[in-house]
């Protein structure tokens, strides 16, 4: 099985422009997500995905693979389509978040092995949350999942609600899980699910995973133990680098 490993990179993010290549001690974000994703033993190759040719020029300078692609696409999942089109020979393709510097590769492998099994047309990562901050935060989308290691549904609010117990009690009478939000996809289904249009639930939640779910995909789901930390906006920047 050949499983490709790509990278969306955008300059002009809302929250935080010009993200990817942001200084972390001494290397830019973008070189450290690539540089770790290069570690993943299950990735035949690691492609950076960008519409901007400052970030293209630099993932070259530093001896990377990067693809220009549209600046038109509303996701990671519909660049990564683009590129999967021009690499037919990829059996698998994971989108690995650019904004993770520091993602382990181990994450990487659990998602890759979720397509050992045939049956899986999608897949992705959760991790048990801990506190009652990660269980409450909008930010932090929560996953449901069945017996079978399947998500149900991903919601912002905490699911399900545990009827007659006061919320601080909550973890206390279940498990609930976050989203880590990488994703893999079987090469075919990649190109189904971009072409579905933007469904009510994924409106409602401002999840586009739910837009799978609601027409019928599967979303296997890995578990990791290891956390990851986003940089969504230059406090979280400030943050990692004070800690």
């Amino acid at each position: 099985m050949k499983i490709l490993g790509i990278i969306p990179a955008r300059f002009a993010s809302t929250r935080f422009p010009g993200k990817p290549l942001v200084d972390i001690a001494g290397k830019s974000m973008i070189q450290r997500v690539y540089e770790q994703a290069k570690k993943c033993i299950h990735l035949t190759e690691v492609i950076v995905a960008t519409d901007d040719t400052r970030i293209y020029d630099h993932v070259l300078s530093f001896g990377g693979v990067a693809i220009m692609t549209s600046a038109d696409h509303q996701s990671g999942t519909d660049r990564c389509a683009e590129v999967a089109l021009q690499h037919p020979q990829y059996n698998v393709i994971i989108n690995i978040q650019g904004d993770e510097p520091y993602i382990d590769p181990e994450q990487i492998s659990k998602v890759a092995s979720c397509f050992n099994n045939a049956d899986t047309q999608l897949a992705t990562l959760v991790k048990k949350i801990q506190n009652e901050q990660e269980l409450f935060n909008v930010n932090s989308p929560k996953v449901v999942i069945n017996k079978l290691s399947e998500a149900v549904y991903f919601s912002r609010s905490p699911l399900p609600h545990i009827r007659g117990q006061e919320q601080q009690n909550w973890l206390s009478h279940f498990t609930y899980f976050k989203h880590i939000g990488i994703y893999g996809y079987r090469a075919d289904v990649l190109q189904e699910v971009t072409k579905l249009p933007v469904s009510s639930l994924e409106k409602a939640e401002s999840l586009e995973q739910l837009r799978w779910i609601e027409n019928g995909y599967r979303i296997k789901v890995a578990e990791t133990e290891l956390e990851t930390y986003a940089i969504d906006t230059p406090e979280d920047l400030a943050n990692l680098k004070m800690s």
